[in-house]
């Protein structure tokens, strides 16, 4: 029989705490998730701190602390334009005194009963939790934004390298590394980091190193998922991230049977396949998969996660991974 998909803890068990947090990951890790994913992005000083994005507005109390009001700018990160507290405009001496809060509040009320309990984590933090854990706990850290970054001074793959090889992590066989961004994979290999690298493909649109680098001629995700884009991507990278509806379209109704043949392809191609997001409230899912008018609530949850794991993808991540393991366990009744 062929392997389960493990269950990847998307930013902590974000479903329950807010994203990120110490209570997220240290909820995950009790709840059994066989790794964790960070997402991480750089202060003004160079370390790494494990954010969702480099905009800070939605995540932690930065925009009612008056010391940090002339801190709101205007920047074009990968093309878009954000206004709000960028992580880069800090020291990590001044976002240590920052609070989490709740990113969707209107979704996962539940979670801002946390908001202000606890700070921001730093990369190296968090590599601490793992190595203090109870059970052996993988790590899929992602990079994000890597062409922005470098552009402004703070290259990532340097900085993760660096804080990878201090905390004797550079040769740790529960590491995966993942971005948006395949070059960024690379230069972090480069620096002598022995990893899983992964290379994560969204359902539109082209990576933004690519369109640093080609402008209009730049390659759009979906070319790296021809065959020849397979057999190429397998000679850079161990592994592929989608998501999920590239699996499971939108629109899939409530007795669909993935039809993507993307999982098989790719396996032939010598690489591994994840997905994501698995959420579990009837705003994230399918249509005819909802309960009820209620965003908030959970809907047909279970008959999603398992559809997307039938594909025979190797990992799922998950906000909420308790319900990730509930439906894995349901595929071998």
């Amino acid at each position: 029989m062929k392997a389960l998909p493990i269950v990847i803890a998307h930013r902590g068990a974000s479903g329950y705490r807010p994203e990120h947090t110490r209570a997220a990951y240290e909820l995950a890790i009790a709840m059994g998730a066989d790794a964790v994913e960070p997402d991480l992005v750089a202060t003004r000083d160079g370390v790494l701190v494990v954010r969702h994005e480099n905009e800070i507005g939605g995540t932690t109390d930065v925009a009612s602390r008056p010391e940090f009001a002339g801190r709101r700018a205007m920047k074009f990160v990968d093309g878009a334009k954000h206004t709000g507290w960028f992580t880069e405009d800090f020291t990590w001496e001044e976002l240590s005194t920052l609070r989490a809060i709740e990113r969707i509040p209107k979704v996962r009320e539940a979670n801002s009963a946390w908001n202000g309990r606890e700070g921001i984590l730093r990369f190296t933090d968090l590599l601490a939790m793992l190595d203090s854990a109870p059970r052996p706990v993988g790590l899929v850290a992602e990079i994000k934004h890597a062409t922005y970054f470098a552009s402004i001074g703070l290259p990532l793959d340097e900085l993760l390298a660096a804080e990878l090889t201090a905390a004797g992590w550079q040769d740790d066989q529960r590491l995966t590394v993942e971005s948006f961004e395949k070059s960024v994979l690379a230069k972090v290999r480069d620096r002598g980091i022995h990893a899983r690298f992964v290379f994560l493909i969204d359902a539109k649109g082209a990576p933004a190193d690519e369109v640093a680098a080609n402008g209009k001629k730049a390659r759009e995700y979906a070319d790296f998922l021809t065959p020849d884009g397979l057999a190429a991507l397998a000679e850079e990278v161990d592994g592929i991230s989608l998501h999920k509806r590239l699996l499971l379209p939108k629109d899939a109704g409530p007795k669909s049977v993935a039809e993507s043949t993307i999982v098989a392809e790719a396996h032939a191609a010598g690489l591994a396949v994840y997905c994501w997001t698995l959420r579990a409230e009837n705003k994230f899912l399918g249509r005819g998969l909802t309960k009820g008018p209620d965003a908030a609530a959970l809907g047909s949850w279970k008959r999603e996660f398992t559809t997307i794991m039938r594909t025979g993808v190797d990992g799922v991540f998950a906000d909420q991974p308790d319900l990730a393991i509930e439906a894995r366990a349901s595929l071998l009744d």
